[in-house]
């Protein structure tokens, strides 16, 4: 899949937190030449300061970052992509694949914007790219073909894991994998701060904690086998496990964390229509 990419060039618009994740990786993983990268961000001093440490051009200009670009990828704000699209529209064509990772903007809500047959995906990937690990869905708009399909999930599988799911999907897909990471951290700091409570040292606490985390997720994605099966597999009859789940129960915790992921993707199909 590299070789898709080879001499392709890139514009990233909206180098913000997630967007330099996915930059800094492409460059590091060598899929695009820092000569064919153009990027965007809001203030000059930034542009200039990512220009030198990348090799790459960079400016606030975002149609002409564009020009001439084979992949754009929207990495703005929801609230100011219709802005940013008209700004770009006259430098897209059917040869331009539009990738955008802006939360809760439809396919077809940037089709109507960029006109006819601009092949659109739309992706939902998260912060744990950052080292790697990253977990991203994505969809396909009316005018984007299989290989298009494939050369977006090449730059997300660069930096993690990839799933393609129904547009229809991609909400939820924001709610518990994009948001999800910070769930987690507060999972992860609870378990640390318990195990300062019973007398760890806290890197000690917060060591074994993220381990634990770690650990447990790889089993599940190793082995496949059901979360409760392998919850099951560490509860002995009249153990410890079992009265800590207790408290876990008897604190709602389950429910918490269901309600949390349903909140949050409720809130993705909002951020479109503010301001």
């Amino acid at each position: 899949m590299t070789n898709k990419l080879s001499g392709k060039k890139l514009a990233m618009l909206g180098t913000g937190k997630l967007g330099s994740i996915l930059l800094r990786a492409y460059l590091r993983q060598k899929l695009f030449d820092p000569k064919n990268v153009t990027t965007t961000v809001r203030h000059e001093e930034k542009a200039a300061a990512l220009a030198k440490e990348l090799s790459v051009s960079a400016s606030t200009d975002n149609r002409k970052a564009v020009h001439g670009a084979d992949i754009v990828i929207l990495g703005v704000k929801p609230q100011v992509v219709a802005d940013v699209l008209k700004e770009i529209k006259p430098e897209l064509g059917e040869d331009t694949l539009v990738i955008s990772v802006a939360a809760s903007v439809p396919t077809a809500y940037i089709e109507q914007r960029v006109g006819e047959k601009v092949p659109v995906i739309r992706a939902m990937p998260n912060t744990c790219s950052i080292v790697g690990t990253g977990m991203a869905g994505i969809c396909k708009g009316a005018h984007a073909s299989a290989e298009h399909l494939e050369i977006a999930k090449a730059l997300f599988d660069a930096v993690g894991r990839t799933v393609v799911v129904d547009e229809k999907n991609m909400d939820a897909v924001t709610g518990l994998s994009g948001c999800g990471p910070a769930f987690v951290y507060i999972i992860l700091e609870s378990l640390a701060e318990a195990g300062v409570k019973v007398g760890l040292p806290r890197d000690v606490a917060t060591l074994l904690a993220a381990q634990t985390m770690k650990g447990s997720a790889s089993v599940v994605l190793e082995t496949g086998d059901h979360p409760a099966l392998l919850k099951d597999s560490v509860t002995t009859p009249a153990g410890c496990t079992i009265d800590g789940i207790m408290e876990l129960e008897e604190g709602k915790l389950r429910v918490t964390l269901i309600k949390a992921v349903v909140k949050a993707t409720q809130r993705a199909g909002e951020l479109l229509f503010e301001k």
